[in-house]
């Protein structure tokens, strides 16, 4: 009998065993259905990236506006941002601006980039909640766009491009290199922009003893017309970053080039498109500018009103040779710097 005990102890202990064992060890398919946590980790960590509207607003289509709106590109890429554009032109109709406007803001962009004045004035105005990056303004104060360049205010910054050295260089060049004692100026009076910039030069004038004529048009189809209206009146030309007289800059650089007038321009796409020269800077690079205060909006969370706005950076005087030659000027030595 204690043999037959002995045995059945011996049995039910290898049970318990058994049990024991089955109790701890998990089937393959209850394997699959156990959460990893490292896979959890994982899938925490490969959310898809936000990806952003941003809706662009710009007056014309002319080289230098569209020089800045792929500098701002540039940056939103070179950031890794993924975006979605919605993007707008006017086409030189400032009456399209308001409507343009108000489709940007009725899509629900995150972002509205403004190229040129009257596109940034007419989002100011339809939106005070969206983020508003500008290029291509010349007097951001003066346009109520912002409060000042170092506090903007609000939901609106960016960059200008007036530099302020730029058109008092300008004048003085036309004045002590180019010999002229009166300069015809053929702007868009109705763009808060250009009347700013002419103000500019007639004050520089009056201190070097110029005299400037004014010539204004309304659209980019009076530009010739008004130009050779000044012819008799002036010994030189002078075209500021006008959006209206820019795009038709061709028509100015004919009437210059065929009367042997020197004509100088306000930025380096419109001596690359004919003008003798300009202090100037490049388009692209104030867009780009802009474009990484987009980023720091968007990707940072950085409010606008905490953004100052800048000024163009590296202002330096470019000239034309092949028109030089064409109207019998000589670049100096001393003016240096030729277009690349």
């Amino acid at each position: 009998m204690k043999v037959s005990l002995n045995k059945l102890a011996i049995l039910l202990f290898g049970v318990v065993l058994m049990l024991a064992a089955c109790g701890t060890t998990a089937t393959p398919k209850e394997e699959e259905q156990k959460p990893s946590g490292s896979n959890q980790e994982e899938n925490q960590k490969e959310e898809p990236a936000k990806k952003y509207k941003i809706g662009v607003t710009q007056i014309v289509e002319h080289d230098s506006l569209n020089a800045a709106f792929d500098g701002f590109k540039k940056a939103i890429e070179d950031a890794g941002l993924d975006v979605e554009w919605d993007v707008q032109n006017a086409m030189g109709e400032p009456n399209n601006n308001p409507t343009i406007a108000t489709n940007l803001v009725n899509a629900g962009v995150d972002l509205i980039f403004a190229n040129s004045t009257p596109s940034a004035q007419s989002v100011a105005s339809e939106t005070q909640d969206i983020p508003i990056v500008f290029t291509s303004v010349t007097d951001a104060v003066g346009a109520e766009l912002v409060e000042s360049m170092e506090k903007p205010g609000g939901n609106v910054t960016g960059t200008i491009d007036n530099h302020p050295d730029a058109i008092p260089n300008t004048m003085k060049f036309l004045k002590e290199e180019l010999k002229a004692e009166k300069v015809g100026m053929v702007f868009n009076s109705g763009e808060q922009n250009s009347r700013a910039q002419v103000d500019i030069a007639k004050k520089a004038a009056e201190g070097l003893g110029l005299t400037v004529v004014e010539a204004s048009v309304s659209t980019s189809a009076e530009v010739k017309q008004a130009t050779e209206s000044l012819l008799g009146q002036v010994d030189s030309l002078y075209i500021i970053t006008d959006n209206t007289v820019v795009s038709a800059l061709d028509s100015v650089v004919d009437v210059a080039n065929n009367n042997k007038l020197p004509l100088m321009v306000g930025e380096f796409d419109s001596v690359r498109n004919g003008g003798l020269g300009a202090f100037g800077f490049e388009y692209y690079d104030i867009g780009y500018e802009a474009g990484q205060m987009a980023v720091k909006i968007l990707k940072d969370g950085v409010k606008p009103a905490d953004i100052p706005a800048q000024v163009p950076q590296n202002l330096k005087l470019v000239m034309n040779k092949e028109t030089a030659e064409t109207i019998g000027i000589e670049i100096k030595e001393e003016w240096k710097a030729e277009l690349e």
